[in-house]
């Protein structure tokens, strides 16, 4: 039975399965290629089951040795994990933390905030993903994810780390124009700058007191990018709706204006999101305190870096 739960051999075997060759993963490994062959031959055996098909080539698994791969990366990285938060106290972050995040938080707050990182961690690694769209932590390996709005129902584990108010805006000349009137009632007359990452959000709920209104918007212009929808919004083609830290430097700036100030729109969340792992390691735990922290003082108004 111990031979069975011998974590080298797995190694061993998921290295040679994402390289594709024995030699490849001797390299990777800094082993011999014959370790790599007998490590893998043993487990082999251990199993009672052929894992890989060798050819002059290439090395490819077969459909036991996929299935198998699937679970033993899991594994591999359960343990990984737990060797991170072992303890706490004392551990510190390692490696390389793959993270993904939205585009205009990831500019205003994870950027800065992977500055301050990686100077209080020099010998970290970070690859992120900025991007509107939802990666799936999972299948990309991506060590944590950044939500922001509202948690669509997952396996990931996540945890708040602030929340963010949604303001409608226009570029002056915009407003300037707009009727004296204006206001959710009277949004569907209006033209609009629509996010097509954002499907299925044609209507939007303002509130006002005890009084709501669902608005139909009706976006002359879709983009598939947030900074697209903003570039669109600033050069006067129509309203937008964005998240506070978004535009609040351009309405303190004079190049936005706030409209329909007096309503109010759904309140979402910031969350950092995880995949499903009993445990944390350090490098994501360092990262997420670091996001508390920037997260505070966004709230307070100061971004940083800014």
């Amino acid at each position: 039975m111990t031979d069975l739960l011998n974590l080298n051999r797995l190694v061993y075997f998921t290295t040679v399965v994402e390289t594709g060759s024995f030699t490849a993963a001797a390299d990777r490994l800094g082993v011999a290629k014959a370790v790599v062959s007998h490590q893998v031959g043993k487990l082999e055996q251990e199993l009672g089951a052929t894992l890989l098909r060798r050819t002059t080539r290439r090395v490819t698994p077969t459909e036991e040795g996929r299935l198998f791969y699937d679970r033993a990366a899991i594994i591999l990285r359960e343990a990984e994990a737990a060797y991170g938060d072992i303890s706490q106290s004392a551990a510190k972050p390692t490696g390389m933390l793959r993270l993904t995040a939205p585009l205009d938080y990831g500019e205003m707050v994870v950027a800065p905030t992977i500055a301050a990182y990686l100077r209080k961690y020099p010998n970290m690694r970070v690859e992120t993903i900025f991007d509107d769209a939802v990666s799936n932590l999972v299948d990309e390996e991506i060590d944590l994810g950044i939500r922001v709005g509202w948690l669509a129902d997952s396996s990931n584990l996540a945890r708040r780390l602030g929340t963010l108010q949604q303001f409608v805006v226009a570029s002056p000349d915009l407003a300037a124009r707009l009727p004296a009137d204006a206001g959710p009632r009277l949004a569907k007359s209006l033209p609009w700058v629509g996010n097509a990452q954002l499907r299925g959000i044609g209507q939007w709920l303002f509130s006002k007191g005890g009084e709501t209104v669902l608005a139909e918007l009706n976006p002359v212009v879709s983009c598939d990018k947030t900074p697209g929808v903003k570039a669109c919004v600033l050069a006067g083609i129509g309203l937008g709706i964005f998240p506070d830290y978004s535009v609040s430097d351009d309405i303190a700036g004079g190049r936005l204006v706030r409209l329909f100030a007096d309503w109010s729109l759904p309140t979402g969340g910031i969350h950092a999101v995880f995949p499903p792992a009993r445990f944390r390691p350090a490098k994501v735990r360092a990262f997420v305190e670091m996001l508390v922290a920037a997260e505070r003082k966004r709230a307070r108004g100061s971004v940083p870096g800014r």
